[in-house]
Formats: C-alpha cells, structure tokens, sequence
C-alpha cells in the first residue's frame, strides 16, 4: 500500500494511521531517496529493493541515505508482513502501480502545506532546497498522475490533526 502527496501534505501522518491499525510496517521514501534531486531517481530504486523481493516472498533490503553525508549508508531490512507500507513522494508512480494493493493520495491545499513545511524541526535544512523539490514533483505529478489512480483520497486540509 503507498500513501503518496506532496511535500507537508502530511503523509507521514496518515501512513503513521493506517500502519497502527494494520499493525504494518512503513518503508519512508525520505529515507531512500538520493538527496534533493532525487525524486525521479527513487522509483527504479523502490521496485528493485521493495516491490520485486516482496514480489518473491522475501524480505525488502534497502540502503538508507545518510542526509547529513550526502551519500548511501547501511543496508535495512524491512521484515515481510500481510502490508507493507511505502509513504512519501513518488509512491504512486505508474511503474509501482501494478504491484499496490491500495494508493492513497492526501490532498492538501498549498497554503497549509507552506505552513506545515515552515513549521517541521528540519525546516531550515529543507528551505533552501523547497523550489527544487516542488519542480520535481510538478513534473512528477503531471506524468504519473497518482491523484487520478488513488484508491481513496484524503482531504487533509486543515492544520488540525486527522482525528
């Protein structure tokens, strides 16, 4: 299952749910993807260190990227389960499709999102970076369209949290 938005939308929350009652595990994109440039590049990644071993019945095995040394570090397991799921940026890519068993897009407005994104602990890390990253998910969202192939959309468009 792949809950996928834009940045501050607030996936990480609603993955954070569904995982509790699933009792599921959550494979985190931020935690795969190769540095700020590296939206398009993640997918290949994601089907062959998540999809294609779950596909086999093993375990994914996948390398973290260590954000403060700009570079891959130790090798993680995520251990099989009924779901898995995959939350961030670029799960809802039209070559992972086929292998979901549910997506789940999390509308949000942009002026919540700016707001939320204003508000993490990391937002002095992330600001210089903000433009560059909303480029690559313009042009991802327009090729992939996650939107329009989600199974359930969340509206999450206020700064509550979800109940």
């Amino acid at each position: 299952m792949a809950v996928e938005g834009r940045s501050g939308s607030g996936k990480s929350t609603v993955a954070d749910r569904i995982a509790a009652e699933l009792r599921a595990p959550v494979v985190r994109m931020d935690d795969l993807y190769p540095g700020w440039e590296g939206l398009a590049a993640v997918v290949p990644l994601v089907r062959r260190w998540i999809v294609e071993p779950l596909r086999h019945g093993r375990a994914p095995c996948w390398q973290r990227y260590d954000w403060d040394l700009g570079r891959r570090a130790e090798w993680r397991e995520t251990p099989v389960a009924e779901t898995l799921l995959i939350e961030g940026c670029g799960t809802g890519a039209a070559e992972l499709r086929p292998f979901l068993c549910a997506l789940v897009w999390v509308e949000t407005p942009p002026e919540v999102r700016q707001r939320r994104l204003a508000a993490r602990w990391d937002a002095g890390v992330y600001a210089p970076y903000r433009s560059t990253w909303s480029r690559q998910e313009d042009a991802f969202y327009a090729e992939n369209r996650p939107c329009a192939h989600a199974h359930l959309t969340v509206d999450n468009g206020t700064d509550l949290p979800l109940p």
